[in-house]
């Protein structure tokens, strides 16, 4: 019985433990689990990819077991000047932005101030009694509906299964409709309030029946403007004070500071030869411009607007991982981190892998393909970051560029594999 007894304590003091983790120095790559030979292959290639202008620079995170395996920054934030990328300069990470905003949500929810198969009417009344696109004429952008078979509810956000497009991003018709009706994609707004814009979006049909379909569409922004409706104050400050400061994350921001602006990585794009330029000109078709993360702006899109470090963000994910604590501070119930990180869109086909509030889920089949476990959870930005949580090996990982497109995307596999093969125990 002592035995048993003496078991169960150390199991119990084991999980405490996890869930109480830091994100701290490892003494080597060893005491987190790699292999330092090993992880030489990531530095080679990492500076190969700049060399070889792949990409102009980045910056990439390993975390294990709470410990650093591997911060650095690679390649040049300024080509012209070599400039280095350093490990803490501030990057657009865009569509990162979600799993912020979702985690916001879910606060809520562990709050008791919604459900998530609360009908988005019931906080927004535009969203009630909407239509379906039927027939588009894409020579004159008109349109025909058919009533929506229900009413798309704060899980369908969370799934993208709503029906709602993207902006600027999405399909032919999601692009022409949203134009004709001013919505925006989401950064580089000014002029705007997001509850006017999300009010809009209401009034306008879904792409598809919600609930039948993956759309990956501002979902994410409608969320955010259902934090601010709900919690009673705007997206900047809901950030700041229950996720942001609570996690000591002290380089995330919807506009960077001007004391800061230097460490905002450069942007840059390939030309039509496949030589990388700096992207001043405009963005994803729209009036976004490569400085917006510096504009003065109170429209903040919960679907794209941060701006990170590859360090603060590994910071928030290292709290998902630890079942939603840090620092002594509890975020968001065990059991809702569970709920966020599995499969939400039942048997909606998304390739190899699911979908859960917030997150791409790699299943069984999806893990045979990649070294990634099955449960790790991911997604990425538009301009080139990317990240995964593994929670069977207790690994985060980032690896952020700023590129605008680009014909090298496959480094991003090739850099998870390169960290996977280098674990050692």
């Amino acid at each position: 019985m002592l035995k048993h007894c003496l078991l169960f304590s150390a199991v119990l003091l084991q999980t405490v433990l996890l869930s109480a983790q830091q994100v701290q120095p490892a003494s080597t790559p060893e005491a987190a689990g790699f292999s330092g030979q090993r992880l030489q292959k990531l530095d080679k290639a990492l500076n190969e990819w700049a060399e070889k202008e792949w990409m102009n620079g980045a910056a990439a995170l390993v975390i294990r077991n709470g410990k650093i395996a591997y911060y650095k920054g690679v390649g040049y934030n300024d080509l012209a000047s070599k400039t280095p990328v350093r490990k803490d300069d501030i990057f657009r990470i865009a569509s990162q932005t979600k799993a912020i905003t979702s985690v916001a949500i879910m606060m809520l929810f562990d709050d008791g101030k919604l459900l998530l198969d609360d009908p988005v009417s019931k906080y927004i009344p535009a969203f009630g009694k909407q239509t379906v696109l039927d027939k588009f004429t894409a020579a004159d952008t008109t349109y025909t509906t058919v009533p929506a078979k229900k009413e798309i509810t704060i899980r369908e956000l969370l799934t993208h299964t709503s029906g709602l497009g993207y902006a600027m991003i999405g399909s032919k018709e999601a692009n022409a409709i949203y134009a004709k009706n001013n919505i925006p994609v989401g950064i580089g707004v000014q002029g705007d309030k997001l509850l006017d814009a999300m009010t809009r979006l209401g009034k306008l049909p879904l792409m598809h029946q919600p609930g039948e379909k993956f759309t990956y569409g501002l979902n994410t922004d409608l969320l955010g403007c259902l934090v601010e409706v709900i919690s009673g104050t705007n997206l900047d400050a809901f950030f700041r004070t229950r996720i942001f400061q609570p996690l000591g994350m002290k380089d995330t921001y919807f506009q960077v500071p001007a004391e800061k602006s230097k460490r905002l990585v450069t942007l840059y794009r390939e030309d039509s030869l496949g030589k990388l330029q700096k992207a001043d000109a405009r963005m994803l078709n729209g009036p976004a411009m490569a400085d917006y993360p510096l504009m003065k702006s109170d429209y903040y899109s919960g679907g794209a607007g941060l701006s990170s470090t590859v360090y603060d963000y590994g910071v928030f994910l290292q709290m998902l991982l630890n079942g939603g604590t840090y620092n002594g501070q509890r975020l968001l119930g065990r059991n809702t981190v569970r709920m966020m990180t599995m499969n939400q869109v039942g048997d909606i086909s998304l390739g190899n892998d699911k979908f859960g509030l917030g997150f791409q889920v790699v299943t069984e089949r999806g893990s045979a393909r990649t070294p990634a476990q099955e449960g790790t959870f991911s997604w990425g930005g538009a301009f080139a970051t990317s990240y995964w949580v593994d929670p069977k090996e207790k690994m985060v990982l980032l690896f952020y560029r700023q590129l605008q497109g680009g014909s090298h995307g496959d480094v991003v596999e090739k850099f998870r594999a390169l960290v996977y093969q280098a674990l050692n125990d």
